[in-house]
């Protein structure tokens, strides 16, 4: 078995930025440039960073990667007579999981067994009352908070103290989600699908995160560790933004510092390929998770388990997030996977997803009209300036 998912450390083994400083100055001159090259370090390092996203297509943005997907889904879309015919691909969530869907109300579909501790808030919500409603639940710091709406880690934070969540409150006025933090040591996006009427569904894709993190050799300060790793590097605007003066300090030796706690690819995350994974084991314990959400046919689960025998067994599995007909098999995104395969995979998904959608309008659910996608539409707009402060 690939023994790089066992390796995993959970948030106890990987020292947190305030443990295990050493304060001596950083002696790596990457860390400190003087004189002119003090001058030209933002261009010299905004280029580095365009040619590592240049040569590594995974950094692509959307819109470039999606060209060739985006033509298919016309093709699919004069074959179905409907611009939106993905809505139905989950009838129980709205636009299908495409566009505008609330997370809190597929995370009510989902067991009680299989999720974390999960609170809603509307807005405006005050500190005291995330507090008094953790209280009430039982949990405690750390927790994750994001908006109810968003994609691709949008605003999702772990949070560890008071402090912490009343500063995210103060930036984010929008219906929230409150989550107890899951500390198990494997984290998974597994894309499962099923034709309706069937009671065995399909695994097409398992991809493991690796959170982004950097290992101290003694001599060289955060930063400079931050520098010579290229998917570190690409955060570095962001974590310098985030942890100021103490990108100055230097690690011992062998201590591994997690820098972002959250895993999305968007945030530094490393996706691999965790395929070999798929099982007829596995596929029963997702065909037991899905099966009582009514109207759920397509999407992947982002969850977090303590090990590979318990995601077997169906056991400490936590799902953090449901994605709908919006979700990716996002095994795609190792790095060195081909392209020509990644479009292949995604046109796949997309056929899969036309197909269940087929289906489901068959057995007389409706098409999203274009009425509902422009009121979605607009919402959406409305909820962006909202945060944007337009």
């Amino acid at each position: 078995m690939n023994t790089t998912l066992l390796s995993n450390q959970t948030d106890e083994s990987v020292s947190p930025l305030n443990r295990n400083r050493v304060t001596q100055p950083a002696t790596n001159p990457l860390s400190t440039p003087t004189g002119w090259k003090r001058r030209i370090e933002p261009a010299r390092q905004w280029l580095t960073r365009f040619l590592i996203r240049l040569r590594h297509w995974e950094y692509w943005p959307f819109e470039v990667v999606y060209v060739p997907v985006f033509a298919y889904y016309l093709y699919l879309a004069a074959k179905a007579r409907s611009l939106f015919f993905f809505s139905a691909s989950n009838p129980a969530i709205e636009s299908g999981g495409l566009l505008g869907e609330s997370k809190i109300a597929i995370m009510d579909m989902i067991d009680d067994h299989f999720k974390p501790k999960t609170l809603f808030f509307g807005e405006p919500v005050s500190t005291d009352e995330v507090i008094n409603r953790m209280l009430l639940t039982g949990f405690w710091f750390p927790i994750i908070a994001k908006p109810n709406q968003g994609e691709r880690g949008w605003r999702v934070e772990k949070l560890t103290s008071e402090a912490e969540l009343t500063h995210y409150l103060l930036d984010n006025h929008m219906e929230l989600i409150v989550q107890e933090y899951v500390d198990e040591p494997i984290e998974l996006g597994v894309f499962y699908h099923r034709m309706p009427g069937q009671q065995t569904g399909t695994i097409s894709s398992v991809v493991q995160k690796e959170f982004l993190s950097v290992m101290g050799d003694g001599q060289s300060s955060l930063r400079a560790l931050i520098q010579q790793n290229d998917r570190a590097l690409l955060q570095l605007p962001v974590l310098t933004k985030r942890y100021g003066s103490q990108l100055n300090e230097v690690p011992a030796r062998g201590v591994v510092r997690q820098l972002m706690p959250i895993g999305n690819h968007c945030r530094g995350t490393k996706f691999i390929n965790a395929n070999y994974l798929i099982t007829p084991e596995l596929v029963a314990v997702f065909d037991r998770i899905s099966l009582p959400i009514e109207g759920f046919y397509y999407g992947r689960y982002d969850l977090r388990c303590h090990s590979v025998s318990d995601l077997y067994r169906g056991e400490t599995i936590r799902i953090m997030e449901l994605n709908g007909a919006g979700a990716e098999p996002a095994h795609i995104y190792q790095p060195g996977f081909s392209l020509w395969e990644g479009w292949r995979t995604l046109l796949r998904h997309w056929y899969i997803l036309y197909t269940i959608s087929r289906e489901n309008h068959r057995r007389g659910v409706p098409y999203m009209t274009m009425q509902q996608a422009w009121s979605i539409g607009l919402r959406i707009q409305s909820y962006k300036k909202t945060e944007s402060g337009q």
